[in-house]
């Protein structure tokens, strides 16, 4: 199923990066941006609750839109492509997981070398002084209030309009720069700055390998391109890989 060159490159690869999109999410059942805009939600623009302009006017709104999305993720379980990844994280002595999605399902799957490029829907900041919290009450007041300044607590998650965090945006940078096998996983490769990961790695001398059903801007540039969906294609890679280091012991 998958070439021989592929494989004996990954058999001894040591640095491995991977970068996942929307596509992953979608085979646990996460709904897409605009796909969660139905009941109550169904006459809002997405685009115009996740901006610093619309918490500004209108942060019970902001809050509540994120509480609702919140709830759809929890129902989200990790599927084949999120535990395959968690294992392949063992299998290279330098690997580095960057993802765009914000369900935090990565995490749930047991990967711990994450970069959260868009940030985590199940963490809140404050919107004053950046400070993080895991848990929140928010049964008095809404947004609630963050308790070292005071501040609205919002979601932690980049909204259109701000840029990504400087620190996950280096660490992606660097993971990619220094890569020897860059996967892209689930992703339109559209969205900047992250569609330019693949391009880094590929100028840098990585070996570009394409997970997508479709085919996408960066499908010229990958060095193998594998059609079909990330939950079904990555469990059997890691089969091959593991079977043909088994086989070379």
């Amino acid at each position: 199923m998958f070439p021989s060159e592929l494989l004996s490159f990954l058999r001894t690869a040591e640095r491995v990066a991977v970068l996942t999109g929307a596509g992953v999410s979608a085979e646990s059942g996460v709904p897409t941006f605009r796909d969660a805009q139905t009941g109550l939600w169904a006459s809002y623009d997405p685009a115009q609750l996740a901006t610093p302009d619309a918490f500004r006017r209108n942060p019970a709104l902001v809050w509540d839109w994120y509480a609702y999305r919140r709830a759809l993720i929890a129902a989200a379980r990790p599927n084949p492509a999120h535990y395959a990844l968690a294992e392949m994280e063992a299998l290279f002595p330098d690997f580095s997981l960057i993802t765009q999605n914000i369900d935090a399902l990565h995490r749930a799957a047991g990967s711990r070398a994450i970069i959260e490029l868009h940030g985590n829907i199940r963490r809140v900041k404050c919107a004053e002084c950046g400070k993080t919290a895991s848990a929140w009450d928010d049964s008095r007041e809404k947004p609630p209030r963050c308790e070292h300044c005071g501040g609205l607590l919002r979601p932690d998650v980049v909204w259109f309009g701000e840029s990504l965090p400087p620190d996950a945006l280096q660490r992606a940078m660097e993971a990619a720069e220094r890569a020897q096998v860059f996967f892209s996983i689930g992703t339109s490769a559209v969205v900047e700055p992250a569609a330019s990961l693949p391009r880094m790695a590929r100028r840098k001398g990585a070996l570009l390998v394409e997970i997508n059903p479709e085919a996408t801007p960066i499908t010229p540039l990958a060095d193998y391109a594998l059609r079909g969906k990330a939950g079904e294609i990555l469990p059997a890679l890691l089969e091959a890989m593991t079977r043909r280091q088994s086989l070379r012991k």
